[in-house]
Parts: C-alpha cells; structure tokens; sequence
C-alpha cells in the first residue's frame, strides 16, 4: 500500500503504555528556582524537583528492608501478583516513601481480560486468552500502600545483604522506567517556594492516583510488564518488548479499564482535552527557523485547569529541542526536560515529554500563562530545495489531543517558502522560488505570521524552495507549493531497452540503447495538484459542508508519508507524480490509484481529523477509514474500476497471512488503533484502519441504500449524492461534532437515528449488532445459499431458502442482500439479517425471476473467492 496514516500527528495516547520499555533516560531540569539562571551548568546545587526525579530514577534496594515472603497475593481489579514463597528486598525511602520492590522465589501472574476483544489478543501473543504465568522473578513499583500491605506477611530473611548486592543494580536500572510517571504523584509533596523547610515532604496519598507496575521474568513468555494505573488512558495493560529480524516492536497484548473502575478519566468527555487535569486554549509562538537544521522558538501559552490537585503538567516536545527556560507569569519555574532515550524507545514514541512543575497545587478553574524558550536541530535537509520537519508535531509543547487558537511568528531566510497553519495575516505572499543551484541571500530575512481562524487541534508549518500554483474552489484559494526537483533519495524509474542497434562499422558490438525517463519535476505538476485539491474541496463541500478554513495549502514534502492538519498537507513528492509518472515508477496500475487517493484522503482529513476528532485510541480509525472512503468515491464516477480494484486489495490483504501462518484480520478490530501495529504485524494498523475500515463504511453506506431504495442494474449504482442517506446522516455528524471529539458509539447512534427497519435488529432501533460482529470483529465470512424454492404467487413468485453464514462467531450478524437475476436484470429483493451459522428468509420477487445471487455488487466485505 502506498497510503500512509497521520498518526505522526497525535502522539500522546498514554506515555505511560511506552514507559515501561524505557532505559537510560536523563534528566535536564531547570535551574534551581532561587537564582532564577537559565543554565543548570551555573551551579552545583540541586533544586528539590531535580533532587526528587533524580532519586526516583535510580533507587535501589535497602539492605534493611529485605525479608522472606510467603503466600501473598497482590490484588488489583483484573490483576493478581501472588508471591508464593522467597525473598523480597524493597527499595530505599523516597520522600519519606518506599516505591518498589523486587522478588525472587516462586509466583504466579493472573490477569483476566474482561471482553472476547482483549482475550484474542492476549490469545496472539501468549497463546492464552486468560494470562497465567509462573515466574522466577518480579521487580514492583507503585505510588501508593503496597508496602503497607505487604508488611504483615514479612518475615525477616537469613542474608539481606547478599539478596541487596545481587539485585540492587537492576532496580536501579528498572527504577529509570517509571520515574517521571512518581514524579507527577511526589511532586505534591515538593516545597513551595518561599518555604522555610528545603527537603522534600512525604506526599499526601491522593485515593485516585494509584499506580502498580510490576514487571515480571515468565517461566515461559520471559520479561513482560503488567500495569494498574488510574491516570492512565486505560487503568490496566501488560505487554512486552520483542525482537524480530534485528527491529524491536513493543506488542501490547492487553489493554482496558475494568467494569468496576470509578475513575472518572474512564469517561471522557466530548470536547477534546477537557478530560484532561489541564488544556491549552492559546498558543502565540515567535520562531526562528535557520536552514538546514535549526529551530529556536518563544512560546507562550494560556493553560486553562480543569481537574485541580496536582503540582505537575506533562507537555510533549521533540527530543531534538532543548527546553532553556519555563516561566510561569513571568517568573521561571522548574521542569523536568525528558530528553536523552535510547534507540528503540524513540522509534516506539519518537517524542519526548516536558514535566512542569508548579509553585503550588493547581486549582479547578484556574488559568495560567506559561512561556517555554527552547532551540535544537529538528530539520534536515533532503536535496531538492526540500528540507524534511522531523518534528510537525511536536515543534511546540503541545497537550495531545486539544484545541486552541494559534498565533505563529516566524522569522527565516530569504529565498525560502515558509508556509504554516492558519490565515497569513502578515507578511509577502509567497512568489516563484530562487532557482535550483542559485545561492540565496542568507543575510536577509523575511517575517511572516498565521493566526488561525477556529481553534485547530494542531499547528505546523513546512520550508521549502517552492514554486506555488493556484486553484480556487469556490471562494476556497487552494494552493499548490513544489519544488523544481525531487529530493535525493527519491527513487529513479528504471530505463527502457529499444536496442540493440544495427548498421553499425563491421566488427562493432551491437549493444543496446537505453532510454533512461527523466526525473520527475514537482513543480510542473503544482498546477494539477492544485487543480485536484480544488475538487477535492469541492467535492465534499457539496456533500458535508462548507470547507473550514479560508484556504488549502498542499506542501511537498520528501518521502511517502502524508498529513492533513487544519489547511495544511503536508503532501509526500509522490503525490506529485502524474498517474503514467507513478505507474511507470511502481510497474503496477493499482499501486498507481492507491497512490492517486493520498491527495483525496489528507484533503479528506479537513473535516474528518480536523474538524472533528476522536475521543480516544479505540475511536482513531474512525477518521483514517472515513478519509479514505471519501478519497475512494471521489474516484467512483470517473475511475469505478480503481475504486473496485482497491476495496478488493484490501480485502486480499485482510486475508493475506505472514509467515507464522497467522492472517492479518487476526490482528484485531479497527478499535485496537496503534495496538494493531506489532512484532506480528509491523503494519496492522495502517492495513486493517484504511483496509476493513473503508470496507465498513463502504458496507454501512450500501446497507442504507438498499434499505431506501431498490436498485437494478439498468439505473446503476448510486453515485456519491450529496442526498443519499449516507451523507446525510455525516453532515448531522459534522454539525454536531465539529471542534470536538467523536467515539465509535456516538457516530453509530447518529447514523441510528433514521435507520430504516428493514436494518431493525430484534424490533430494536439500533446498529449494536453491526458495531459488535463488524467494528469490533475480525470475520471474513463467507455466504451460501441452501434449500433455495420459488412458489408462483397471484402477483409474483416466493423466495424461501436458508442463508449460510461460515467462518464468524456464533453471534455474528451480517446485513446480506439478496438480488433475483433475469438475464441482465438484477433486481434487489431485501436485506437478510444473518444471524448465526444458519438465517431462514422469506422473500417476494418479481413473477418469472427463478434465480436469485448474494451481494452481486460486492457491497459486503467477505472471503476472497
């Protein structure tokens, strides 16, 4: 497949899934807030919140805390660590508190999954829907009364110290992995400035925050980690780190928040980021942008409180962009810059976090000014007059998933495009690019600024040496912004032989000639780009509503991935290829058309990621799959065979299997999002949300069809009408959600809400039975007809037969459409509502039909024939 996601854009699911792999990371904070320096280097002296993380991250064992255990169990909801019999040493006092522990002796790890979801994927990775595991040894953290509760099994042990000297460096070592996670629940306890008492109070137990971490070395499945920890996205998970041919994967086998859980993060709400302890509603950014590889950056951010008790806000910044200073209404604080990770942790998250630290407990309400000054090398160059943003996410300290007004500054040099998210406001509009080869004048400088004209979830911007073309959709400017050349790793089309040659001197070697295709310039085709991102605009517009933003700018950027942010792509050089120019480069017409959808899709994305977003990692695959159903039916009038070859690639890769025999339908539903991409499946995410969630859509949208209408082969498939009840219901999803965030649940009961009965389930108004067996299922089933009879009727003839169902659970429940077939007349008789292995039907068709076909258009996703 040649699509790619945009989940480089939205990186803060939960920092915490990704911790527990971690190693080596280092600790920069801020100077000790007493002199107010901007440089740690100026003095010796520790300031308490260095003091505190610094210690969390490497405690080790305490020689007089090591005792013998037996036939204990620890107990957390859905997680059992029972301690059968051997040592324990646990670690030494951290702000007055024991946080860890470490076992060696006999134990048994039980975690139960709470659905038939979560069990099939603890079944991929363990080969047990149930986990049970015995093991040798255990290393424990936690936040709250673990020791407490451990205290009445201890008994004192024969050699602590020897148990200490074996073990204690590799607490040490695992103490690295959850520090900045106790940061955030011990820097309660840190000193407010001012304060007569220096040292580091023992924190108040605060009853929500509670965390266990217990990582594990399995007699069989080996070193795996298990979390209970209420201020994550999801208060229980377990997974493991795993290396297949030389690349590191962290499968995460199991993730959920119990049934009996009260925390209230376990429901969020339906604004983005207003479950979070704090948002930002403003960012007015002044940066300096220095080519090839530099940013220095001011931001200053309006932060509105909205869950108060905590001293400690996390911020996402790359881990090439070092934090100088934090000031909080104009006076530096403390924070804690998480930058220096090794290799595989970064190609898991590839970002780091910002831990700020506040004065005080932040309140409920309470709204706040903080400014970050920082600068690094988060630009590289990639030839071409194209320089490669490695941080579009995460140039600034963003909050995750939030909305918020932007107000971006940037200085750069001249002979450079600069174009960013938001209206520009200030500034010359961007003219023809220098020439390739042509020096620019790098002592002058332009400055240009954005301001965007809704709150948007993400602000970007991207540098090149463009040439810009034009289109206008409507009053939309759509604009187009290429270089002459390709970048340097761009891939060259291979040459074509027309020789060898003859009448040639005698004695001459004939030998071939080869035609060597030139390479394809970008900016030759701005113009077409632009052209499509128009209709594009247009297109869906007239079918969801207006466009959100005053205008679209389309950006090269090198490699194969794309990203749609608020009027703003970030398109890759290969969207800029005429369709002969990428089926010359690929060999192959379809992936010519996958190609040929990325435009559609990142322009998709305006409104479905944009616009509206999704509540939580479960929800992601709703704006993927939509995206890039819209990008499929923009094709579907003038190009229907593309859109019939790609579903059915989609449907051969569901099928396809790897190497172990396992099928990629077998990685999960689309509601696992990132958890789908795996050592068994390093690409299950992109596969299964563009592949079987198109497929949904494709399947609900049909459904809806032939509930309102009958069709035949002699009026044709419907085309995309902005009045198909399809569309309909999306502009009701859009009127309700824009600027906000949608779950898989609330974007079903919208389509509910005029669903006609044909699609009733059991006399009820409701799509759970499509949700269930199809969002949240994995089947490709496959259908048959039996026992099939036609009986004359007065006015017509009488279907009945029994439809078959294979290849799904005993619940599962297709919507199949049944059509009679008279030469080339199809005729469409109804919907069966498959339930199970085996469904009866009774249905009326035409007089003199005596042949009735399953889905005859390939509306339902089923096994390749």
């Amino acid at each position: 497949m040649t699509l790619v996601t945009r989940t480089g854009q939205w990186k803060w699911l939960a920092w915490l899934w990704l911790a527990a792999a971690s190693c080596g990371v280092h600790a920069q904070s801020s100077p000790p807030t007493e002199a107010h320096t901007s440089s740690q280097s100026q003095t010796a002296v520790l300031n308490p919140a260095e003091k505190l993380y610094l210690e969390l991250r490497s405690v080790g064992l305490d020689a007089t805390r090591t005792f013998h255990i037996r036939g204990v169990s620890i107990d957390r909801p859905s997680l059992h660590v029972l301690l059968d019999d051997g040592e324990i040493g646990f670690t030494a006092d951290v702000a007055g508190r024991v946080t860890g522990a470490f076992f060696e002796g006999d134990g048994e790890f039980l975690l139960t999954p709470p659905n038939q979801g979560e069990r099939a994927s603890m079944m991929l990775f363990t080969g047990m829907a149930i986990l049970e595991e015995r093991f040798g040894s255990a290393y424990l953290r936690f936040n709250d009364d673990t020791f407490a509760e451990l205290q009445p099994y201890l008994r004192p042990a024969n050699d602590g110290a020897e148990f200490v000297a074996r073990w204690t460096k590799t607490a040490q070592n695992l103490a690295d992995q959850d520090a900045l996670r106790l940061f955030g629940s011990f820097s309660r306890g840190l000193p407010t400035p001012g304060a007569p008492v220096a040292s580091i109070q023992p924190p108040v137990v605060d009853p929500s925050d509670r965390m266990l971490h217990v990582r594990v070395a399995g007699n069989k499945l080996g070193t795996f980690d298990a979390y209970f920890d209420t201020k994550g996205v999801e208060e229980i998970w377990a997974g493991q780190t795993r290396v297949v041919a030389g690349v590191t994967y962290y499968d995460l086998w199991t993730s959920f928040t119990p049934r009996t859980s009260s925390n209230p993060r376990s429901t969020s709400k339906a604004t983005w980021g207003q479950d979070e302890e704090a948002s930002v509603t403003r960012y007015k950014i002044r940066a300096e942008v220095r080519p090839p590889t530099t940013l220095a950056a001011d931001a200053s951010l309006e932060v509105e409180v909205h869950h108060g008790g905590e001293r400690t806000v996390y911020f996402e910044l790359s881990r090439f962009l070092q934090v100088k200073e934090v000031d909080l209404d104009g006076r530096p604080i403390d924070f804690i810059n998480n930058t220096a990770i090794d290799g595989t942790q970064l190609a898991r998250r590839g970002n780091d976090l910002v831990a700020v630290v506040f004065p005080e407990v932040l309140r409920e309400g309470q709204k706040l000014k903080l400014r970050f000054v920082y600068s690094g090398d988060v630009l590289s160059e990639a030839g071409g007059g194209l320089l490669y943003v490695g941080a579009r996410g995460t140039w600034y300290p963003n909050r995750g998933l939030q909305m918020a007004d932007f107000d971006l500054e940037f200085r750069y040099p001249a002979g450079w495009t600069l174009v960013a998210t938001g209206k520009r406001v200030s500034g010359e509009e961007p003219q023809a690019a220098i020439p390739s080869g042509e020096p620019s004048a790098i002592s002058e400088e332009q400055v240009a600024r954005w301001v965007t004209e809704r709150p948007s979830v993400l602000a970007g911007f991207n540098l090149g040496k463009y040439e810009m073309a034009t289109a206008m959709a409507g009053q939309v400017a759509v604009k187009a912004y290429a270089a002459r050349a390709m970048e340097k790793a761009f891939p060259r089309p291979s040459g074509t032989v027309i020789g060898p040659v003859d009448g040639r001197a005698p004695g001459m070697r004939a030998d071939p000639i080869v035609l060597q295709p030139s390479v394809p310039s970008p900016a030759r085709n701005a113009q077409a780009v632009a052209d499509n991102g128009a209709k594009a605009v247009e297109f869906y517009s007239q079918r969801f509503g207006s466009y959100p933003y005053s205008s679209l700018e389309l950006t090269q950027m090198p490699g194969r991935m794309s990203q749609g942010w608020p009027g703003l792509v970030f398109l890759s050089s290969f969207a800029f290829l005429t369709h002969n120019e990428a089926e010359d480069l690929s060999g192959s017409p379809l992936e010519s058309a996958l190609a040929g959808l990325t435009l559609p899709h990142e322009t998709a994305h305006q409104w479905w990621g944009d616009l509206v977003g999704w509540r939580t990692y479960r929800d992601q695959w709703i704006v993927e799959a939509l995206a890039n159903y819209c990008a499929l039916m923009t094709l579907e009038k003038d190009r229907p065979g593309d859109v019939r070859a790609i579903l059915e690639q989609y449907r051969e890769e569901l099928a396809a299997k790897n190497k172990d025999g396992e099928a990629l339908r077998d990685a999960g539903p689309v509601t696992l999002g990132l958890r789908l991409n795996s050592s068994h499946f390093p690409n299950g995410y992109e596969a299964i949300s563009y592949g079987r969630g198109t497929w949904l859509f494709h399947m609900l949208r049909n459904m809806l069809l032939d509930a309102e209408t009958n069709r035949d082969a002699h009026s044709g498939r419907p085309a995309f009408d902005s009045e198909e009840p399809f569309v309909r219901s999306l502009r009701k999803v859009r009127e309700r959600y824009s600027e906000k965030a949608l779950s898989t649940r609330e974007l079903f009961a919208v389509f509910e809400e005029d669903l006609p009965k044909s699609l009733w389930y059991e006399g009820h108004k409701s799509l759970d039975w499509f949700v269930q067996s199809w969002v949240e299922g994995t089947a490709l089933p496959r259908f048959n007809l039996q026992n099939v009879k036609y009986v004359r009727r007065a006015n017509g003839t009488e279907v009945t037969g029994t439809l078959q169902q294979k290849d799904t659970p005993q619940d599962y429940v297709s919507a199949v459409p049944v059509y009679a077939v008279s030469g080339d007349q199809k005729v469409l008789l109804g919907t069966v509502l498959a339930d199970g292995p085996e469904t009866s039907f009774r249905l009326s068709a035409p007089a003199g039909m005596r042949r009735i076909v399953l889905d005859p258009y390939q509306t339902l996703l089923s096994a390749p024939k």
